[in-house]
Parts: C-alpha cells; structure tokens; sequence
C-alpha cells in the first residue's frame, strides 16, 4: 500500500499524455496489419481511464500540493476540476481559474466550498491569497448560473466576514432564491439597506424574507406594512422578534377584515392592545374568538364583549353552512346540465355569491374546497388567476373574482393581457399552484 501511495505521488500528468500520444500514434501506423496481443487503441483507452482516475485520486487528496491541484484546475477533465473545487487544500489560484469554468457543477461546487473558507481567512493567509479569495467570492456571487448564486448565498447567509459588497449583490439579485436567504439572515445588511429593497416597488417573495428577519425594527416594519404585500404582512406578524408601533399595528387591523390569511397570526400577537383585541374580536371566526377571550389582563367589559361576538359567530356560522349547502347543490345541478361554465362563474362573482364560486373552482379543477379558501382569502392575484387557468376557466372570470369577490384594491388587480390573456406566464402559475400543493 505504501509503494501505492508514493507511486501515485509520481504520476506525472505530461509524462501521461505524451505516452497516450505516442500510443495513439503506434495505433494510426498500424494500419491494417494484424499485431498479435492488445489493440494499441484498446491499450489507449485503458491508459486514458487509469490516468482519468489517478487525476481524480489526486483532485481529491488535500496533501497533493498546490502545483498539482493547480495543474488540474487548469488540465483535468470535468470530474477531475468539480474535485479540485471542492477540495478545500486548492490554492486560491486555483479557485480563482475555477470561478471562471465552463461547466456550471464546477462553479457550483466551488461557490459551495469557498463561504466555508473565509472564517479566519485574514488571520492565517496573506494579503495576496485573501484577495484572490475574495475576487472568486465576486466572481461567483456575478454567475451566470442561478444555481451557483444560489449556492452561494445559502452558503453565507450567516456570514459576517464577507465583503459587504458581495452580500448587496446577492440582496438585490432578481432570482428569489438568490436574494431571500441574505435577506432574511444576513447580519451585514442595515435598516437602510432593507428599507431600501423594499422600496424598490417589486412586490415579490423578498419581502416575506425581510418579514421572517430576527430581530426586526419598528422602522422596517412600518414600510412593509406600507407595501400591504398580503403575504409579507403575514410573515410579519407571525414574527415574534418583530417590533410593531401601535399605529402600524392600528394600519393592519383596518386592512384585516377581508384578508383571511391575517386573522390568525394578528390575533395570536402578544403585543395587543385592549382596542386592539375588541377591533379583531369584530371580524375574526368563532374559533379565534375563544382564543382572544382565554387572554390573560383582558377586563371585564372586553371579555364580555368578546362572548357576545362569539354567540352572534356562531349563530352566523350555521346560516353559513346553509349557504355553502345551497351553493353546492346549484352547483352540482349545473355540472350534471353542462352549464358550469365562464358564465355561471362570472355571474356568481358578480353577485358576490362566494360561496358558488369556492364550489365551482373546486369542482372544474379538482382541487379541495379548503384549499380554494386559502387562495382566495390570501388576498392576491396572482394564485387566484393560477386556479381559474387550471379550472380552465378565462381571463374575464377571473378579474371578476377578484373585483367583485375577492375586491382587490385597484392597484392590486391584475387585468388581462392584450384584453383576454392571463397575464402570467403557465410555469408562474404552476408555481403558484405548487405552492398551495396543486399538481398540474
């Protein structure tokens, strides 16, 4: 084993390939003649994957040395160059050639090594091997490849060692999987800097990642609520390391009432008010309502106005169930007479009759009616259009939910693009589908 070991140590990458080229010389000049034992070619072959393998061995080993991983940084095969990328003894050199490969597996193992690197870096490296690690940091975090930016910022999200630089890169980057894992965890961005994203204008999944930030400051917390991203504002109040001013608190209980996703986690704030309590105890369902009346330091006189609340729901739920009942049945009938259609969705959207329009959506996409609840209580657009385009449904029925049903501001509707097409694009409504786990 050991004459194995310093036998690999020998192998000498050029004096390799010059005895492969002279094989592959001797199989040309053989011709047609018939040379007893093995085929040079086969000898060829069987000498490419032993030196293939004794470069991989190599790749792998961290006592290799510097020149020889930075050979086969340079010279290896793809396999060969994804090993020395995640060989964490590479020179910075290396991963510096490597930050420019080809292959995206390559980029992508290095972008998952080299955060692990920079933890001490300055104290035990040189000036000069610090920086070249910090330009393939740069390089990386600038891929082309979302993967390998993606890699990355999960890789450094924690990291308060990086260039700030490299981590307002990633915050700002337009894929949601690039941006959130620095935006919700990196220590290195300021009030100013989120404050600054959010004011951005785009209303995406990155405000939900500033939402779930622990802490998070009553300053921030006053433009997202500003934004009225529905699922932000619900991710913020979910947060118990999120500071709430009472008037931030005031502005989302006003909007509360019609968006269902809110109720829960809004209730369920540690931080309420007694006015707070009787506002929300004005629109919540019956079961939230017991959960407000069991609260500790509640008075008298707001315990009891919570239990009138809670007799007057419960009344309320059993007309509800009559209507889901009647809403049912019509639908039914119109299944079985070939009338579920555009038309009678629309008509039923139109009469704010909500509880036909649950029961169609579920019935023409298949889809269970609770789930149709909690896209529709979400109070956004987007996975409401996703469920009337899998119901296959229109545009026009749609944007008829969501004025007369869901009744969506109107900075909030989405219209038809060019007058009857959805205005997203099927892999975006198949991920909004996916997120509220519908197959399609």
């Amino acid at each position: 084993m050991a004459f194995e070991r310093n036998a690999r140590k020998r192998v000498n990458p050029r004096s390799t390939m010059h005895i492969m080229r002279l094989l592959s010389a001797g199989a040309e000049n053989a011709g047609m003649q018939e040379a007893p034992g093995l085929n040079p070619r086969d000898a060829l072959d069987i000498l490419e994957i032993r030196a293939r393998d004794a470069q991989s061995d190599l790749a792998q080993r961290t006592d290799a040395g510097d020149a020889v991983l930075q050979y086969l940084a340079q010279h290896g095969a793809h396999a060969t160059r994804a090993a020395v990328a995640a060989n964490p003894a590479a020179p910075a050199l290396a991963n510096r050639v490597l930050a420019d490969d080809a292959e995206e597996d390559v980029r992508a193992e290095l972008a998952g090594k080299i955060a692990r690197l920079m933890p001490g870096l300055a104290l035990r490296e040189t000036e000069h091997i610090v920086a070249l690690t910090i330009e393939t940091l740069e390089c990386l975090a600038r891929d082309s490849a979302v993967r390998v930016r993606a890699i990355l910022a999960d890789e450094i999200k924690h990291l308060d060692c990086v260039p700030p630089s490299v981590i307002q890169t990633l915050a700002r980057d337009l894929e949601d999987a690039v941006a959130m894992p620095i935006l919700e965890y990196s220590p290195l961005l300021s009030d100013s800097d989120l404050i600054e994203i959010i004011a951005c204008g785009q209303v995406r999944a990155v405000l939900t990642a500033i939402a779930r930030r622990s802490p998070l400051s009553e300053d921030v917390s006053d433009v997202l609520v500003q934004s009225l991203d529905v699922p932000a504002i619900a991710a913020l109040l979910v947060n118990p390391d999120a500071k709430l001013r009472a008037e931030t608190l005031d502005r989302i209980i006003k909007e509360a009432e019609e968006i269902q996703s809110w109720h829960v986690p809004l209730a369920l704030r540690a931080d309420l008010s007694a006015r707070a309590v009787r506002r929300i105890g004005g629109f919540v369902g019956a079961g939230m309502l017991e959960r407000l009346a069991d609260r500790a330091g509640l008075s008298d006189s707001t315990r009891a106005f919570l239990n009138r609340q809670l007799r007057a729901r419960l009344e309320h739920r059993q007309d509800d169930e009559a209507m889901a009942q009647a809403a049912a049945a019509a639908v039914q009938r119109a299944a079985t007479e070939n009338r579920l259609s555009d038309a009678f969705v629309e008509d039923a959207a139109m009469a704010n009759n909500r509880e036909a329009v649950i029961q169609a959506l579920a019935t023409l996409g298949k889809v269970p009616e609770p789930t149709v609840r909690r896209i529709l209580s979400a109070g956004s657009a987007k996975p409401l259009i996703a469920l009337v385009w899998h119901a296959g449904l229109t545009m026009r029925a749609a944007f008829r939910i969501q004025t007369f049903v869901m009744k969506l501001p109107g900075r909030e509707l989405l219209p038809a693009r060019g007058g009857v097409g959805f205005p997203l694009r099927p892999d975006e409504m198949r991920w909004h589908l996916n997120y509220f786990d519908i197959s399609c």
